[in-house]
């Protein structure tokens, strides 16, 4: 069985945040996937799927984060900071891996994040959503019907 897989409890109701959330999902399967074969001693697949999860990781949180900043969230905001943290931490378990081969750092990267995510999504993701919505920020236009130097 998965770490982590999606489900409507882990949608925030933007359409752009759960698309993106289902990927990282399925990359994070993609993730742990690769751990069987890494335990046979191919830990090329491993780290060509953990560079896909940072990539898409890395494209999620700095979207996120752009958003963020449009809609008003103050630079240094909790939200981008955890993203940061989160990115450190993917960067230094691909470091390892490539580095020694320490394929069991992976292992544990996998449910920490399965169990960090779902908490993520549902707090500081879900109140970017509320915030996205109670602007009238448009993601696809960049347009905004209430924007933050308004108030």
């Amino acid at each position: 069985m998965s770490a982590l897989t999606w489900n409507e409890a882990l949608a925030v109701d933007q359409p752009h945040i759960d698309a993106t959330h289902r990927e990282f999902v399925q990359l994070l399967g993609g993730v742990e996937a690769a751990l069987e074969s890494a335990l046979e001693g191919d830990t090329a697949t491993l780290g060509r799927a953990l560079d896909d999860f940072i990539t898409h990781s890395e494209a999620h949180f700095a979207q996120e984060d752009a958003w963020m900043l449009r809609v008003g969230f103050g630079a240094g905001h909790c939200h981008g900071t955890e993203h940061a943290q989160v990115l450190e931490l993917m960067h230094e378990v691909r470091r390892r891996l490539q580095a020694q081969g320490d394929v069991q750092v992976v292992r544990q990267l996998v449910p920490a994040l399965a169990q960090w995510f779902p908490i993520h999504a549902g707090s500081l993701d879900a109140g970017l959503a509320e915030a996205m919505r109670a602007r009238g920020f448009d993601p696809d236009t960049g347009q905004m019907l209430k924007p933050p130097e308004a108030d």
